[in-house]
Order: structure tokens, then C-alpha cells, then sequence
């Protein structure tokens, strides 16, 4: 990794890439600690109990503790991927935006652009909805807001909105013109930020079990995690000679990587996610953080486990089936020629790939839910909290190596030497 961080620096475009990318996460984090307008510092201390233990300290670890100073980017990148699991969504079950898919480009840029006004529109709701859930977590002394009326919640639910537009926008032009995928980039920078306390947390833990056995369970999970990312199953292709004038060309044989965990960790974000929705809305009606549905979904006990472990099984099978379409690449193999050695082509070879890709997902699926489950089983995440997570161990993990293997990738395309090698 050192040889190709060494690399990437050499190279003018991609350490252009990497300065884009370093920047915007440093704007990112900067943004995080903006107060917004009309909220006061003595009103939020007296609220910070209220983020210990729950979907909300789940969600202001996703924004990097920007939550509970409700700062300029308090709502993070949450907002932007909710939309974009609904539009995915509802891609399948919606004609007309399956159509706009099936468009290319064109229609995808249709689709992001609905995405965005989602974005915006969840973003509002839940601005408003934190305003008056954290007004209800006042234990007296200093009001969150001082002139609590419709102008100062207007004002502070702008500025919120505004946040996530930016974060929003700040992640797309990461993916677009960065290295990695802006999205899972800006959580990977809102965990690490939690690690000194983290650290903290674990060496002035009074368990001494738990203090002593935590960073082998973490070192065991990163090495499955690099162990399984890296893992595939290569299937062998064949390309048929061709004779072009006087001259024959073609031919060749090479393979088609499948991963096992295709999907990466997006299912876990999209899992996380979802599973944090209805404590919320739970907490914002009843405006009581001890409620019956918080109490059924507390991160770490068993319904919360065993609902993470089901969305994020259903979230693989879906978002592999998003990235991969098996008929799609068939009819490419057909085109130019290549074949798998045994299937023939067209429709058999789409049902083969569509078999070993079924195969392959159910336990890069199963590795990703237990990789979650793990430390919540043997320690009590609701005490310990979750900077050691499985989940943000997982994400973190995963998204190095992603953003890594993209970086080398990049110095591929401008360096043939690794090719002769």
C-alpha cells in the first residue's frame, strides 16, 4: 500500500486527484464543527447525555459527532443515501423510472437529479424533526434555542438543509473528480474522527476482559474482512479467432472476476441506515427517548441484531443484482466474440453467470452481517459504543481497500510497466 500511496504522488493527475479528494474531506470535517445559528452552547451540553446509547449515537457517529453540536453538516451524508435507496427502490417497482434506467446515461443522469431533490426534501423534514426532538431533551438551565418561535426553527433548518446539499454535492464532485467513492469516503472520515475517543474509551474501560481481548477481535476482523474483499471466483473466458482481411486476430484466453462480496459495504451503510429510522420517528412523536420501539431497536440487543442481519443479507442480494446485470454481460461476450469454455452463448450464459453469482452472494452476505453482528455479541455496544463496531470496522476496512485498489488502478492506466511485469 506504501508503494502505491509512493506512486500515486509521482503522477501529476492522480495526486491532482488525491489533493481533491483530501481537501473536500477536510472541508467536510471542518464543516462538522460549524454551529448553526441560533443554537446555544450551553443548551446543547445539556443534551449530550441524550447521545449515548441508541439510533442516535449510530447517527452521530455517521456524521462525526456533528449531530450532537447540530452543526452546519449535522445531517451528513445520511440524507443523500436514504434517497438513494428509495430511488433505487422504486426503480424496480416504478415503470417509468425503470425506462429512464434502461436509457444509459442519460437516464441516470434524470435519475440523480430526482435523487437530489429527494435529498433536499428528506433533508428539510429531518432538520425540522431534530430541532424539535433535541428541544425535548432539555433538562432545564439553557434553552437549545433561544427565542424558541417559527423564524429560529426556519433559520436553523435552513442552514441544516443547506449542509446536506453541500455534503451532498461535496460527495458527488469526490466521486466525479476524487479517487474513491465520495459517499462511503465522507462516513470512512466521520468514524476515523471518533477513534481518539474511542481509543479512549477502551484504555479507561474498567473490564478487563473486554479491555484485553478487544484489539485481537478487531485485528481477527480486519483480517477476514481483507481476506474475504479479496476473494473471487474467476471464470474463464475464451475469444474466438477472427480474420479481418488477410490477417487473423483475436483469440486469447483471459477470466471474469466475480467477487464474492460484491457489494462491498454499501449494504451495511443502507442496513445502518434504515435501522435508524424508525427509533427516530419513534423518538420525534412520542418525544420521549425511553419508548417502545427504541427500547425493541437498541443497538446491540437481539431484535437489532437480528434485523440488521436480514436487511443486510436482502441489501447484497439487491445492490449486487443493481451493479451486475448477468444478461447485460452475455450479450457483451457475445458481441465481441468471447465465450465460457462449456456454456454456450447468449441465454445459457446468462443463466450460468446468474447461478455462480447467486452462489457467491449468499456468503459474501452472511460474511457481512456476521462481520456487523460480532462485537455487539460478545461486548455491549450500548456502553461501549461504536467506535469499534463491526459495522464501522467493516466500513472502514472496506472502503480503504476500495479506495486503494482505485488508486492503483490509476497509475495502471498511465504506467505499463505493471503490465509487463
Amino acid at each position: 500500500m506504501i508503494r502505491i500511496l509512493t506512486g500515486a504522488l509521482t503522477v501529476p493527475e492522480v495526486r491532482k486527484k488525491l489533493g481533491i479528494t483530501l481537501f473536500l474531506l477536510a472541508l467536510y470535517r471542518v464543516g462538522a464543527q460549524i454551529p448553526v445559528p441560533g443554537v446555544s452552547k450551553e443548551g446543547l451540553a445539556s443534551i449530550q447525555d441524550s447521545f449515548q446509547g441508541g439510533a442516535l449515537q449510530l447517527l452521530n457517529v455517521f456524521s462525526g459527532g456533528a449531530l450532537s453540536q447540530i452543526a452546519l453538516f449535522a445531517l451528513g451524508i445520511m440524507p443523500y443515501i436514504t434517497a438513494s435507496i428509495v430511488m433505487q427502490l422504486l426503480q424496480v417497482v416504478v415503470p417509468s423510472l425503470e425506462k429512464l434506467k434502461q436509457e444509459g446515461e442519460i437516464g441516470q443522469q434524470r435519475i440523480t437529479q430526482y435523487t437530489r431533490y429527494l435529498t433536499v426534501g428528506l433533508a428539510a423534514g429531518q432538520s425540522v424533526g431534530y430541532v424539535l426532538l433535541f428541544r425535548t431533551f432539555e433538562t432545564g438551565g439553557t434553552p437549545l434555542v433561544e427565542n424558541f418561535n417559527a423564524g429560529n426553527v426556519f433559520m436553523i433548518a435552513v442552514a441544516l438543509t443547506a449542509g446536506a446539499v453541500l455534503v451532498m454535492w461535496m460527495g458527488e464532485l469526490i466521486t466525479q473528480r476524487g479517487v474513491g467513492n465520495g459517499m462511503s469516503l465522507m462516513i470512512f472520515a466521520s468514524i476515523v474522527s471518533g477513534l481518539p475517543n474511542g481509543i479512549s474509551a477502551w484504555w479507561n474501560s474498567g473490564d478487563p476482559v473486554f479491555k484485553i481481548l478487544l484489539p485481537f477481535i478487531i485485528l481477527a476482523v480486519v483480517a477476514a474482512v481483507v481476506f474475504v474483499q479479496e476473494g473471487q471466483r474467476r471464470i474463464p473466458i475464451q475469444y474466438a479467432k477472427r480474420v479481418i482481411g488477410t490477417r487473423m486476430s483475436g483469440g486469447g484466453q483471459t477470466y471474469l472476476p466475480l467477487k464474492v462480496n460484491m457489494a462491498n459495504v454499501i449494504p451495511v451503510i443502507f442496513a445502518a441506515s434504515v435501522m435508524s429510522i424508525p427509533p427516530t420517528i419513534a423518538q420525534f412523536v412520542t418525544q420521549n427517548q425511553d419508548n417502545a420501539v427504541q427500547n425493541f431497536l437498541l443497538p446491540g440487543s437481539w431484535t437489532y441484531i437480528g434485523m440488521e442481519t436480514i436487511f443486510i443479507i436482502l441489501f447484497t442480494y439487491f445492490y449486487t443484482a443493481v451493479t451486475f446485470n448477468p444478461v447485460e454481460q452475455a450479450d457483451n461476450l457475445k458481441k465481441y466474440g468471447g465465450f465460457i469454455p462449456g456454456v454456450r452463448p447468449g441465454r445459457p450464459t446468462a443463466e450460468f453467470l446468474d447461478r455462480v453469482l447467486a452462489r457467491l452472494t449468499f456468503p459474501g452476505a452472511l460474511y457481512l452481517a456476521a462481520v456487523a453482528a460480532l462485537p455487539s455479541i460478545l461486548f455491549n455496544q450500548t456502553t461501549q459504543g461504536f467506535a469499534f463496531g463491526g459495522t464501522s470496522i467493516l466500513i472502514v476496512v472496506g472502503v480503504a481497500l476500495d479506495t486503494v485498489k482505485q488508486i492503483e488502478a490509476q497509475l495502471m492506466m498511465r504506467n505499463y510497466e505493471g503490465f509487463l511485469k
